[in-house]
């Protein structure tokens, strides 16, 4: 077959982050637009000739042909070969899984995260290095300086292979490996919990409900949960992969999987239910009539790990977002590990990984993980809860109050002001930055504050520093809030409000969330307007 030297002209005014490239699935699906990025991605990394890549995704619309696009490009750009997921599918973490095993030169990763699918919903793509993470600031910026200057792609004219079934193929002198996207990542659960323990759960009657959402994760669930580890038939619900979601938004919180929150808030609902993300990389942890937050859960995690195999010699450390609470920092204190503040974006936690500082780490925004992949990874956090509760035999309420009356508990949420006129959120950011100084010692909704910062982060691994990452603003009553501009969705802005206070006393941890957190709430509006900027009276989604 021949390759094709296209000529084409720079395209993209918007910069890759750790979530790659994001956009509607129309513009992806425009002519060049996916091409350019893939050669600007190759070209940025230093070529392709020679290498092996890992190749799929989430399965979502257009996955399939832009899979078909990538292994041509490869083929034309010199690569030895691509492994490929079956059907195109591989979630984030078994991606990464994928990449680390077989040593390969990295993965392109198809994927829009939580975001919904469809011909008229999200696509993305993005890079990710030898060790299986999100590639770094410097080549997310070399991506986009290629980008812009790009005048040319390289595409083999060779027909569209077969991806259907476990095997191999060429494209001009490419190998190409089709794999089960599941057995690699399963290989490695099973090195790391105690399945045997998780089945006798099982078998003394626990009930649990998994919603794969109809994305990615449906086959690893279906294949560990009711396969390996024997959990009954219909354990795992929505488990089909589908191009649209069908028709449902991906993210794994209490608005989006409402269907499995209203059977598990019922009186005889599952003793144990979990719901993971498009891509696989996020979780959502729910008892019968409990619902556990993403802080909490990985505070309740690092102070269990020692119960299950794979982290039984202890933990090096723990990290998590800046906007996340500072629950896990409590649970660090008294293990005598230390504890890392980094900014959102799961590049940091790789490197923290890679330097063998933490062991565990997470996002209040859904993500958790560890030293086993360098992507978050739904599936794992749910088999961690499993093995822990396979251990201790108590409810998921009764380990997180024990959790409190242990540690304390940091009422925590997060609100979402979503699709917001840029220009308006960023904005009230701005303003808010100009008046930092002047916030310590004043106060707000009767509470008093004791230090506000626009958060930088100096990298203890690489030295790099990350600037303005989010508003920090500290109350001297143990209360918290973080005001950020999100940068996951593909149109508008969305402005995130996360709010947090200590509470000690255990006499005080039944109060409703949203009622422990109204002095913080309306400390946030008095400091920064958001009502009166926004013209928004409430936000979009609380979680």
């Amino acid at each position: 077959m021949a390759t094709q030297t296209v000529a084409t002209t720079p395209f993209d005014d918007q910069k890759p982050g750790t979530s790659g490239l994001r956009k509607k699935t129309t513009v992806f699906m425009q002519p060049g637009y996916l091409e350019n990025y893939v050669q600007s991605i190759f070209e940025a990394i230093g070529g392709v000739s020679d290498k092996t890549l890992v190749v799929g995704g989430d399965g979502r619309f257009f996955n399939r042909e832009a899979i078909q696009t990538i292994l041509k490009m490869a083929a034309a750009n010199g690569a030895a070969k691509c492994v490929v997921g079956r059907d195109g599918l591989l979630s984030t973490p078994a991606a990464s899984a994928v990449i680390r095993e077989l040593k390969t030169d990295g993965g392109l990763i198809l994927s829009a995260s939580h975001n919904p699918g469809g011909e008229n919903g999200d696509f993305g793509l993005k890079y990710n290095v030898p060790a299986g993470g999100p590639a770094p600031e410097a080549i997310t910026d070399a991506i986009f300086a290629r980008s812009k200057e790009i005048a040319e792609y390289r595409i083999s004219d060779a027909e569209d292979i077969s991806i259907q079934m476990i095997g191999t193929a060429k494209i001009d002198d490419m190998d190409i490996d089709i794999i089960d996207p599941v057995a690699i990542y399963q290989s490695l659960m099973e090195s790391l919990f105690d399945f045997n323990a998780i089945h006798d759960l099982f078998v003394s009657g626990f009930r649990m409900r998994f919603d794969a959402m109809h994305a990615v994760t449906g086959p690893y669930a279906t294949a560990i949960l009711e396969g390996a580890i024997g959990a009954p038939a219909g354990t795992v619900i929505n488990a089909q992969p589908l191009p649209d979601f069908g028709g449902g938004h991906p993210d794994p919180n209490p608005v989006h999987a409402k269907m499995l929150m209203d059977e598990m808030m019922g009186a005889d609902g599952p003793d144990f239910g979990a719901a993971s993300d498009g891509d696989g990389d996020r979780n959502m942890i729910v008892g019968r009539g409990f619902y556990v937050t993403p802080s909490d859960s990985l505070a309740v995690l690092a102070a269990n790990a020692e119960l299950v195999p794979g982290y039984r010699e202890g933990l090096n450390g723990v990290a998590r977002s800046m906007p996340t609470s500072r629950a896990a920092d409590r649970v660090a204190e008294k293990l005598g590990i230390n504890a890392y503040e980094t900014p959102t974006g799961w590049k940091y936690f790789g490197n923290l990984l890679d330097g063998n500082l933490i062991t565990l780490c997470g996002e209040e925004s859904a993500g958790t993980g560890s030293n086993h992949v360098r992507e978050k990874d739904g599936l794992w956090a749910v088999l961690l809860w499993l093995n822990i509760l396979a251990v201790l035999r108590g409810s998921v309420a009764d380990i997180v109050k024990a959790h409190w009356r242990k540690f304390g508990r940091d009422y925590y949420t997060r609100h979402d002001y979503e699709d917001l006129e840029t220009a308006v959120a960023s904005g009230l950011i701005d303003d808010l930055r100009g008046r930092l100084s002047a916030l310590p010692g004043q106060s707000f909704g009767g509470l008093t504050v004791s230090a506000a910062e626009d958060f930088s982060y100096a990298d203890p691994v690489d030295g790099s520093v990350s600037k303005h990452q989010g508003i920090k603003i500290a109350f001297e009553e143990d209360a918290r809030v973080v005001l950020r501009l999100s940068g996951t969705g593909t149109s508008g802005a969305t402005l995130r409000v996360y709010l947090e206070r200590y509470e000690r006393d255990p006499a005080n941890h039944g109060i409703d969330t949203q009622q422990a957190l109204a002095q913080v709430i309306a400390a946030a509006d008095e400091i920064a307007g958001i009502r009166s900027k926004t013209g928004r009276s409430a936000p979009n989604v609380m979680t």
